[in-house]
């Protein structure tokens, strides 16, 4: 080979490498973008892992979010006709004392002559003192002459037929208030207990007071099952699930809520048996859910799934999002705000006929271009999966004029069980997580319905046989009441 063949080898060699030099310089460089980039997301998610953990342990404040700001909104409510008239407390209907309230003999400033020009009244409402009634029922006791049968009367105001050590019982109202106590407003047995002794004078253990709000539920069970039979054949279901404990162990506390009727459901499981065992497999109307895989499975009910849950999601995926990562959650983020604020626009009559079904045609084309994205970031991947799933779900509250767009009304439900879920860890037993669905199913409902829970559970407790409580669940008569206005969230582009 000549030395002038050589010599261009060489340099076509050195070029080579020259160029493969360069190359791996950029992968180095990118790589080392790279690694910096994964160990920044690395220290935010610790930081934001070592919070939560913090945050966890910090029990007495468990709805802290952080450090409060540095210039809060004002507190209360906003001023102005669109938020609600001004409330004060009304003068009462009824004045039990009138106590004359006489000028002083002369003016406490200058000791002056005080000349009288108006009476004015003032009301104050008070709690007198209050002593338990103790009724004494005589009753008599027999013998039938024919069968020979012990037979003793019964008053339509006892609530058992025990005598002998038995006899001493308390009432049927006593019975209710403590179980609204307990389980409707979360205070454990022992500061029931506390409450009767310091308020009403009235003396009984835990364990009396226990055995008494379990013998409550069982005579409010009829009433628990007849609500289950209207919830399957309601139109609109909100359901919900969170963690209970069981005797120690891990159950759920499902809510499943209408207009008018709120069941709660203690199960061992979180899957479509367990909802299907208060819905029934076949309910066909429609379900305002989250993303929660179980839900799909009630291939006859349509859905609507929780907007505000898929913006939550963005929201964190855009805490840790780096250059083009944030590109999605965006999208999302503002196709569901879009959604909500033709909702707003629907319901002040802006949008209707025609052009409301033009725009909601162009939000789901919108939708379907967005899906057809095929993003590398996994965590992107998997939410635009997760659309895809729920596409036919997302939208429904346009085609149905007053649907809530997220499931607020069963997450509002569950909190007075999480409250409670703070102070008593649970239930011991199984039969303890009856009576507390039994119970605070009864009591919610009536909280729904603006009625007196304590009069209806202890009339219950009157009949010698299980009734169904009176008037408590709508009739086919009652015309369709929709769900409580809706407090505006933060997302709402109208607010």
């Amino acid at each position: 080979m000549s030395t002038r063949s050589q010599a261009r080898r060489r340099r076509d060699c050195c070029r080579e490498l020259q160029r493969e030099n360069a190359r791996l310089t950029r992968e180095n460089q990118r790589l080392r973008r790279q690694v910096e980039g994964f160990e920044q997301q690395v220290s935010q998610l610790q930081a934001a892992l070592d919070a939560t953990r913090r945050a966890g342990k910090r029990q007495a404040a468990p709805f802290s979010k952080g450090e409060p700001k540095a210039k809060p909104r004002r507190p209360g409510r906003k001023s102005g006709a669109q938020h609600g008239p001004s409330v004060h407390r009304p003068p009462p209907e009824q004045v039990d004392e009138v106590v004359p309230v006489p000028l002083p003999d002369c003016c406490p400033r200058c000791q002056g002559h005080v000349e009288p020009s108006r009476v004015a009244p003032q009301f104050q409402a008070d709690i007198p003192p209050v002593k338990p009634h103790v009724i004494r029922f005589d009753i008599e006791i027999g013998h039938c002459t024919q069968c020979g049968r012990r037979v003793q009367g019964r008053h339509e105001r006892q609530t058992s037929d025990a005598l002998g050590a038995a006899a001493s019982q308390v009432g049927p109202h006593a019975l209710a208030l403590g179980a609204h106590l307990n389980k409707g407003l979360g205070l454990s047995f022992e500061k029931v207990v506390a409450i009767y002794a310091t308020i009403f004078g009235l003396l009984f253990s835990r364990s009396g007071l226990c055995q008494g709000i379990a013998r409550l539920g069982r005579a409010a069970e009829p009433t628990y099952q007849a609500m289950i039979e209207h919830l399957r054949e309601a139109p609109v279901v909100v359901p919900d699930e969170t963690g209970w404990r069981v005797n120690g162990r891990l159950w759920w506390l499902w809510d499943f809520v209408t207009p008018d009727v709120t069941v709660y459901s203690i199960q061992p499981g979180r899957g479509f048996e367990q909802a299907a065992a208060i819905l029934g497999e076949d309910y066909a109307g429609l379900l305002v859910c989250d993303g929660w895989a179980p839900y799909r499975k009630f291939v006859s009910a349509e859905r609507q799934t929780c907007n505000a849950h898929l913006l939550r999601r963005c929201d964190e995926l855009l805490e840790t999002a780096r250059a083009g990562a944030a590109r999605v959650p965006l999208a999302v983020k503002r196709l569901l705000l879009k959604g909500l604020e033709l909702r707003d626009r629907q319901e002040r009559g802006e949008l209707q006929g025609h052009g409301l079904l033009v725009t909601v045609g162009k939000l789901c084309a919108e939708l379907d271009r967005l899906l057809a994205w095929n993003p590398t970031h996994e965590p992107n991947r998997r939410l635009l999966k997760h659309l895809w799933t729920e596409r036919e779900a997302l939208f429904t509250f346009l085609a149905v004029p007053g649907l809530p767009a997220t499931n607020w009304p069963a997450e509002q439900a569950i909190r007075p069980a999480v409250v409670t879920r703070k102070s008593c860890g649970g239930n011991r037993t199984e039969n303890g997580a009856g009576t507390q669905e039994v119970l605070a199913s009864v009591l919610r409902t009536c909280w729904q319905q603006q009625r007196d829970p304590v009069q209806l559970l202890g009339n219950l407790l009157y009949s010698p046989v299980p009734i169904i409580a009176e008037g408590l669940l709508p009739t086919n008569k009652d015309p369709p009441r929709p769900f409580a206005p809706r407090a505006r969230s933060s997302w709402s582009t109208s607010s």
